[in-house]
């Protein structure tokens, strides 16, 4: 079944990457990386290690239903053993009957063969408590499965941010180069002095400088996104912005998790019951030995004889009545505690929800702003770039100018990216 599993692990990889290689092209998307990332983490292989081991301690308990055969071999010696009485010996020696007597060192080798009938329940409950403590592993395994979500959104936002900024890193080029042009041909007219266009120069190439920094900031990020999620992320898409996050219920794995832990104790509570019940069994003991059950027989000779006894047995174990308020109360505190780990989940999740909603309101205020302000960077750059054709302005005011406008785009760029992220982390904080 472990083999089956794994190969069922495999399809699933091998169909994410075929059905995500249309896409490869043009970028993965945040939702096929945080797939991806899922099926290639290796604690994905623990869904099939909890079913087995589950299955295997069921199973073991099931066998408490077959008959349970001992065997067993004594020797002893005794300071004393049965004997006739003397009239008796006495009265048989006169009749011609030779009465040895027991002998003092005694032999058994046996079977003993135990088969329950009637348990109470007790079986059924061990099964029950051991498939809600398998449940309770696999929920646990979830909640350390859905992190991975969190650390896929880090890197693709951090991923997406960088290629933005790489863009507007080109345009910013293109926006010099063009200008640098302009005074190469101005200083060749004798309108512009050489250190006018060096200036320029050298900011063009702080900025193919930027470039090479920013170009390999994205290949260590994009080369960590892959081996994370197992593919190739050659480039990733800008998210749909679809509002804030659906609905309010929240479906967090670490719910469940508690869920399967209430499960557990419940199914505890029930096994205190069946431990009460009476229990039925039959039985069934045969020995091969000195003495044997006929002590009259084994008196007159010293023979070696097979015996059996077979029999039913009813027992009823009072003694868990003693224990029984405590182990209850003990139960109802674990409850509790379960209960108020909720309690302290919901009141953080929903304090970082708080959070998170007042940073997207923040920056959708502030996205709000910033197209007006590229508007009026751009217009006083481009009102920099005629006032320098008439030798009106300082290339260094220009280059300023120039400065602030690319300023102005990235925080832009910014601003949407981390809205997107706040978005997209509201949706892992309540997994909607």
């Amino acid at each position: 079944m472990h083999t089956e599993f794994n190969d069922k692990i495999a399809m699933k990889k091998l169909m994410l990457v075929l059905m995500m290689l249309p896409m490869l092209a043009s970028g993965q998307t945040l939702e096929e990386c945080q797939q991806a990332a899922e099926s290639n983490y290796p604690l994905i292989q623990q869904y099939g290690l909890i079913e087995k081991t589950t299955q295997l301690t069921v199973s073991n308990i099931q066998k408490g239903w077959l008959p349970q055969v001992s065997a067993s071999a004594q020797a002893t010696y005794q300071s004393d053993v049965m004997a006739w009485p003397d009239g008796m010996k006495s009265m048989l020696s006169g009749m011609g009957v030779d009465v040895k007597g027991l002998k003092k060192d005694q032999y058994r080798v046996g079977i003993d063969l135990q088969q329950t009938i009637y348990d109470g329940g007790v079986i059924g409950s061990q099964k029950r408590i051991a498939r809600e403590q398998g449940k309770v592993q696999t929920a646990q395994n979830e909640v350390n499965i859905y992190n991975v979500r969190r650390r896929v959104n880090e890197m693709y936002f951090g991923l997406l941010l960088l290629e933005e900024q790489i863009k507007l890193n080109n345009d910013l080029q293109t926006l010099l180069a063009g200008n640098e042009r302009k005074l190469e041909s101005m200083t060749k007219r004798g309108t512009a002095a050489e250190s006018d266009l060096q200036n320029v120069k050298a900011e063009r190439l702080n900025a193919i400088q930027k470039a090479t920094e920013l170009a390999s900031q994205k290949q260590m990020l994009q080369r960590m996104l892959s081996t994370f999620c197992g593919i190739e992320v050659k480039g990733v898409q800008k998210p749909n912005i679809n509002g804030n996050a659906n609905g309010n219920e929240n479906r967090r794995p670490e719910l469940k998790a508690l869920d399967a832990q209430i499960s557990v104790l419940n199914a505890q509570e029930k096994a205190l019951n069946a431990a009460l019940m009476p229990k039925v069994g039959v039985f069934a003991q045969g020995f091969y030995g000195y003495p044997g059950l006929n002590m009259f027989e084994d008196m007159m000779r010293h023979k070696w004889s097979l015996n059996g006894i077979v029999g039913a047995r009813v027992t009823w174990n009072i003694g868990a009545l003693y224990t029984r308020k405590n182990d209850k109360a003990k139960l109802q505190l674990q409850r509790d505690m379960t209960e108020n780990n909720r309690e302290v989940f919901l009141f953080n999740n929903n304090l970082e929800q708080i959070q998170q909603h007042e940073n997207i309101a923040r920056y959708q205020k502030l996205m709000a702003q910033d197209g007006d302000i590229i508007s009026l960077r751009q217009s006083v750059r481009k009102a920099a770039e005629s006032k320098l054709a008439h030798g009106i302005i300082d290339v260094n005011d220009l280059v300023r100018e120039i400065n602030q406008e690319h300023a102005a785009c990235v925080q832009q760029s910014v601003h949407e990216i981390e809205m997107l992220k706040e978005i997209y982390d509201n949706k892992y904080t309540t997994n909607n």
